[in-house]
Formats: C-alpha cells, sequence, structure tokens
C-alpha cells in the first residue's frame, strides 16, 4: 500500500536523480512483464534476433524483475539526454552513431546509479537494489514505457515527447516500495512512417517490430561474418551503428544537446575523413576509443567494416 512516506520518498528520488544529471525519473511496480512476453517469444521465434543468441537466454528473468532481485517491489527508470552539440565533419567522411561520440555511456551511467543507491540509502536505510544499463537481460524500453517516461516508437526505440529518443536508459531494481508512475504516455507516433520509410535495409519490418539481422547497427557492432556484398550500397557510410531512424523522426526536432562533457565528441573524432579511418591502426584505435562503446566492435571488426564500404 502506498502512503504520504513512499510519496515522499519517491519524490525525493526523482529529485535526486536530476540533481546527478538525470534527464527523466520514474517509478514503476515490479512485476511480470505480461504484454511483452507474446512478442518477445514471436521475435525470438521468427529468429529476428540474428545471431544475438544471447537474447534468448534467460528469458524469465527478462520478463520479471524479482528473478534478478529476489522480493523486488519497485523498478527505478532513469533517462539521460545524449544527443550530442558537436558532430564530425560530414565532409568526405565515414559515420559512427551519436551515442558512441564520448565516453561509454555503460561507465557513466553506472556510476550514476550506483551514486543514486547510495543516497537513497542514507536517506531511507539499507535495503536491496541492483543498478543496470544494457548490462543485464532487463527489458529497459519497456519498463521506462511503464515508469511514464514515454512511448516506444515505430523504430523500437524509447520515445520522450521533450527528449526524443537520443537518450540513454537505466534502471534500479529494489525491494524498496514507492509510489508508482501509473500514467503512461500514450502512442504518439500516429499515422507517421518516417521511420519505417527511411530505413534503408528494411529492418523495420512493421510497427514496433525490428529484423536485427537487417539491421546496420547490427551488422556494424553485433555480427562478425562476412557483410552482405548485395546490401554494400544501403549502408550509407555507416561504419559503427546507424542512426537514420531517429534522425528522421520529428520527436527529435527540439532535442537538446546534452551537458554531460563525458559524451562530449572525442577531439580526435572530429579532424577524422575517409582516408584517416582507412589508414587507423590498431595502436591509434586503442588510443583514439580507449574509453569508448566502440570497443564493442573490436579493431579487426571496424576495419571490416571500413574495408567493406571502400
Amino acid at each position: 500500500m502506498e502512503t504520504p512516506r513512499h510519496h515522499e520518498l519517491s519524490q525525493w528520488i526523482k529529485k535526486k536523480a536530476e540533481a546527478l544529471g538525470f534527464s527523466a525519473c520514474g517509478i514503476a511496480e515490479a512485476s511480470f512483464l505480461e504484454k511483452d512476453t507474446d512478442r518477445l517469444n514471436q521475435w525470438l521465434l521468427h529468429g529476428y534476433q540474428g545471431d544475438m543468441l544471447y537474447m534468448a537466454r534467460n528469458r524469465e528473468k527478462r520478463l520479471d524483475p524479482r528473478l534478478l532481485v529476489p522480493g523486488a517491489r519497485s523498478v527505478i527508470s532513469v533517462l539521460f539526454n545524449y544527443y550530442p552539440a558537436e558532430n564530425p565533419s560530414p565532409e568526405n567522411n565515414y559515420k559512427i552513431a551519436k551515442y558512441a561520440y564520448g565516453k561509454d555511456y555503460h561507465f557513466v551511467l553506472r556510476e550514476k546509479l550506483n551514486k543514486l543507491t547510495a543516497a537513497i540509502k542514507e536517506r531511507a536505510g539499507d535495503f536491496q537494489a541492483r543498478a543496470f544499463t544494457d548490462s543485464a537481460p532487463v527489458m529497459e524500453k519497456s519498463w521506462a514505457e511503464k515508469a511514464g517516461l514515454g512511448w516506444i516508437g515505430k523504430n523500437t526505440c524509447l520515445i520522450h515527447p521533450k527528449l526524443g529518443s537520443f537518450v540513454f536508459i537505466g534502471e534500479i531494481i529494489t525491494d524498496l516500495e514507492l509510489e508508482y508512475d501509473r500514467h503512461q504516455i500514450n502512442d504518439l507516433c500516429g499515422g507517421c512512417t518516417r521511420c519505417t520509410d527511411a530505413c534503408p535495409t528494411g529492418a523495420i519490418i512493421a510497427p514496433r517490430l525490428l529484423d536485427a539481422g537487417k539491421c546496420i547497427s547490427y551488422y556494424t557492432i553485433e555480427f562478425r561474418g562476412d557483410l552482405p556484398q548485395n546490401e554494400k550500397d544501403k549502408f550509407n557510410d555507416w561504419i559503427f551503428g546507424c542512426d537514420i531512424c531517429q534522425d528522421v523522426c520529428p520527436w527529435n526536432r527540439p532535442a537538446k544537446p546534452q551537458n554531460e562533457s563525458s559524451f562530449n565528441l572525442e577531439p580526435g573524432l572530429q579532424g577524422m575523413n575517409k582516408e584517416k579511418w582507412e589508414q587507423l591502426t590498431e595502436d591509434q584505435f586503442n588510443v583514439l576509443f580507449r574509453e569508448s562503446a566502440v570497443k564493442r566492435t573490436n579493431f579487426i571488426g571496424l576495419k571490416r567494416n571500413i574495408s567493406f564500404l571502400k
């Protein structure tokens, strides 16, 4: 049962999250994600996860946070804006996804989530909690949607009505009982089909349904084999990730630049062009992407992507 104490603590948590730099915070009751069950099962059944076999593991934990944190009662979801203030030069250049311009978000968000957890414990006493950001079997977008932080758009990205979709998502799953955000934002995509129309490989096969095995982000980051020659002309110079379905989304027009220095454009990226990318050595890669999410694809993978587009 929610009480005035739950309300006061929940409001304090949201204010503390804002003070730590998070762009939005919402709270949902930890429970079984019944409406996501069939969607996830069908997605896996059709093989839309491509070679990401880990998506089929821990299916029960993905759908029930109480299996990740025994006795869990609440899921605190946070968003962090990463829309860049500065982009690499588009002249004679390859492209990487905006989320990889600066420091790896896993480290930045995890540190802030740990600070938020510690602050709550100072306020409320000891409790069980685990913090996550794209690092465990958690349906992050579903929890953010359930906490009233936006809706899942046709491109399968979470869209916040003021922040757009260029946001990182993080969670704290805890056994604390809190006040829950019952009001969810309706799907405001309407009849717009800009993301589905713009996807060069046809990866968005239906609203809120992505065939990851066709996605440029999947090919350039997760996939370890030979890239498909028949799709080469569709890659549009993307060598790490792809932002096309977000760049064309009208909800990203009012997006404001982020104010976290860790996510600022790595200075070394500003001076890059195709020739420099093609001549990149492993030592240069290790320096340029020392703290970057680009390490996910590793040097060999990035050079494969570059060679594919030459």
